[in-house]
């Protein structure tokens, strides 16, 4: 009884330490502007990955999302941005079309990646990673809305959901950007 309880939990504890088989490190997206943006490149930064929408009531966050990038984005910190039109047609825009949006109302000068779905059956690989435990390891979500937000830690692991309402500059994503980094 004694090793099959023992080889229960080993098989348990591989199969868990198997089903992370990527890591956020481990995806390329593109850009706005059709450039290939691999995720390498933020090893040792906290990033947050928020999923956008021009035409949304809570469009009005990029104003948010741009001044938390301005005062924190740096060697330590970044955003990355997702265009989708996952939620009542509210992002009908041309990659091209979203990129001018972004510069000429908000001036956004964190990076924004091509539109994407963020969820259903065409969900993108990154969103699915971000909302499965089973390959990002720590928590199951679904994205309720656009401007949801992902928080990622320095060593690439999800770290926190955060809800579409809160707004970028909460105390608690501050809070997190300035917590001293676990490298």
């Amino acid at each position: 009884m004694k090793k099959t309880v023992t080889f229960i939990c080993l098989f348990i504890f591989i199969s868990t330490m198997n089903a992370q088989t990527k890591s956020f490190y481990d995806f390329t997206v593109e850009t706005l502007d059709g450039e290939k943006f691999e995720f390498t490149q933020l090893k040792g930064k906290k990033v947050m990955v928020v999923n956008t929408a021009s035409k949304c009531g809570l469009t009005p966050q990029y104003e948010g999302l741009e001044g938390l990038y301005k005062e924190y984005g740096s060697e330590e910190f970044t955003i990355i941005g997702f265009p989708a039109n996952n939620f009542m047609g509210q992002e009908p825009g041309t990659n091209k079309e979203i990129a001018e949006f972004c510069q000429k109302n908000y001036g956004v000068s964190f990076p924004m990646m091509a539109k994407i779905s963020v969820k259903g059956d065409d969900m993108h690989p990154i969103y699915q990673w971000l909302t499965s435990k089973e390959l990002n390891g720590v928590e199951n979500s679904s994205v309720k809305w656009n401007f949801q937000k992902y928080l990622i830690d320095e060593k690439g692991q999800l770290a926190e959901v955060i809800a579409p309402t809160t707004i970028p500059k909460s105390e608690k994503i501050i809070n997190w950007i300035q917590a001293t980094n676990n490298k």
